[in-house]
């Protein structure tokens, strides 16, 4: 299979466990948000962004370093040294998950006291297990990675999510008559049940592949002996700034969940208010938006070993072939699923939401709004990243998103002590920072890389095909309102809007005949296109 049709099926198959994630996270976050209300997802939201920083801190980088490191000498036949990498990674991750656990453990109190919200203790303590498990599912995966395999980590993020959501949910309902920081912390504990069922799921796998790769080793071209601390060395010199630059954007929620708190207070908010605010700028609006990154995280996890192979191989052409289709294949993605949560915001937040007040309702959507287009730099700023860590420079996007931070601090500060403004200072600060991040980024990959951008193809013509679709829903909503009500003419908008998108890309060249026959009887659908002059 030629490597970037390969890069192309890892994508899609990460890119179809994601959405079957996704999905099973929508279906615990909807109704969790119904059950808890914005209180508890306050307390949920405050956990989390201190929970992701730790497991950011001791798994982002290792991860891709050894899908890197794992790329590289199997390109080169050193099965040996490539499974060496991976046991050593293992270890280093188990010692890591003891630390990190063991610290919220012991200090978790005192975090959410210095957070200024102490009743979000229970949902930070009920995530030890999981800064446990996820490091050594971690290491698992980023060894399949490596090997150009993503059917073990889309199964392990299967299994992991799908557990996460019938206990999580079900643990929840059982601790509601305890209060609502208990029953959030039921959420939280739903989220370390589904790491266990991860960690077990991937560790199977292994099992089931351990004599192909007893097999592959044996026959290894390894012409000297790499070491433990040669392998440590790479590993660190790969991961800490892939760390850094991961670290940013939980820093970054980190600091939100604390400034928006104390700023929304200087400006008369009750604590409680101001939890609740904070619950619909993260726990709501910000979930909506994660929902596109499933397809730019696929993406961007497929880019690195598969640049990192090209590089080690010294295929020029291979590389620019693969930046290419990662930038275009992640604004396909990005750009309508912007126009389509900014023209439906408050109906999608209705149709989502429908056991929160009509205030509640109308808040949430107008932070949508100005959220939904961080979703076009959020997802740009995840492949570049990938792009810049293939090509050996993962420096570069660590400084790019941490101007971006300074920015969106600033700009945290001073919009959220506007009343009329209020929390929506934090969504506007979001997009600001990763527009920033990622018109940086692609700087400095024009620059590395020397890549040709085709900037009709790669830019403007998904841009048209996103603004035409986005008026056909706005205007299908609009007139089906009062025939179908808001729910059902939210659904038929968002068919239409999928429909009308395909076809505007059709027609506006975006998708060629080379895009198709990626697809499953991609050549057959190409050929009855170019019979019916849709396509040439």
């Amino acid at each position: 299979m030629p490597k970037g049709n390969k890069f192309i099926k890892g994508a899609a198959i990460l890119g179809i466990a994601g959405i079957i994630v996704k999905i099973l996270g929508a279906i615990y976050r909807i109704p969790l948000g119904n059950i808890i209300k914005p209180e508890g997802m306050g307390y949920y939201q405050t956990a989390y962004p201190f929970y992701q920083l730790l497991l950011t801190i001791s798994t982002s980088g290792v991860p891709v370093a050894i899908a890197k490191l794992v790329s590289e000498k199997s390109a080169l036949g050193d099965y040996k040294s490539a499974y060496k990498v991976f046991k050593v990674s293992l270890i280093g991750l188990f010692i890591a998950g003891v630390l990190t656990s063991g610290f919220v453990f012991f200090n978790a109190k005192s975090v959410v006291d210095s957070l200024k919200n102490p009743n979000a203790y229970y949902s930070l303590i009920a995530l030890v297990p999981a800064l446990f498990f996820v490091p050594i599912m971690a290491a698992f995966r980023g060894y399949f990675q490596g090997r150009q395999n993503m059917v073990p980590t889309a199964l392990s993020q299967i299994s992991e999510q799908l557990f996460r959501v019938i206990l999580g949910l079900i643990i929840t309902y059982l601790l509601l008559g305890y209060g609502i920081p208990i029953a959030a912390g039921g959420a939280s504990f739903g989220g370390s049940i589904g790491a266990i069922a991860g960690t077990i799921a991937v560790y199977a796998i292994f099992l089931s592949k351990k004599k192909t790769i007893n097999e592959e080793i044996r026959t290894s071209i390894s012409k000297k002996e790499y070491s433990v601390n040669m392998i440590v060395k790479d590993l660190l010199t790969i991961a800490v700034p892939i760390t850094i630059g991961s670290a940013i954007g939980p820093i970054m929620d980190t600091i939100d969940a604390s400034m928006v708190l104390n700023r929304l207070q200087t400006i008369n908010y009750s604590e409680l208010e101001a939890n609740e605010l904070y619950g619909q700028l993260k726990g709501y609006a910000q979930t909506l938006i994660n929902f596109p990154q499933v397809f730019s995280i696929s993406i961007a996890m497929s880019l690195v070993p598969a640049i990192s192979n090209a590089k080690a191989r010294s295929q020029k052409k291979e590389i620019e072939t693969l930046i290419s289709s990662g930038i275009r294949m992640t604004l396909l993605i990005g750009l309508p699923c912007a126009f389509g949560l900014f023209v439906l915001a408050r109906p999608i937040i209705q149709l989502l939401y429908f056991n929160n007040t009509p205030e509640t309702i109308t808040s949430v959507g107008e932070i949508l709004q100005y959220l939904s287009f961080g979703v076009i730099f959020l997802t740009l700023v995840q492949a570049l990243t990938s792009m810049l860590q293939g090509l050996g420079k993962p420096l570069i996007p660590v400084v790019n998103l941490f101007i971006g931070a300074i920015a969106k601090v600033g700009l945290t500060y001073v919009l959220t002590v506007i009343p009329s403004v209020n929390v929506k200072g934090a969504a506007i600060s979001t997009v600001a920072a990763y527009a920033i991040a990622s018109t940086l980024d692609i700087i400095s990959l024009g620059i590395l890389a020397r890549v040709r951008f085709k900037y009709l193809d790669t830019f403007i013509k998904p841009l048209i095909s996103s603004i035409g679709m986005a008026i056909v829903v706005k205007i299908s909503y609009i007139g089906l309102y009062n025939i179908l009500g808001s729910r059902l003419a939210t659904l038929v908008s968002v068919m239409i809007g999928v429909a009308v998108y395909v076809i505007l890309l059709i027609i506006t060249g975006t998708i060629t005949n080379e895009d198709l026959a990626l697809l499953p009887k991609g050549e057959k659908l190409s050929k009855k296109l170019e019979k019916y002059k849709l396509m040439k």
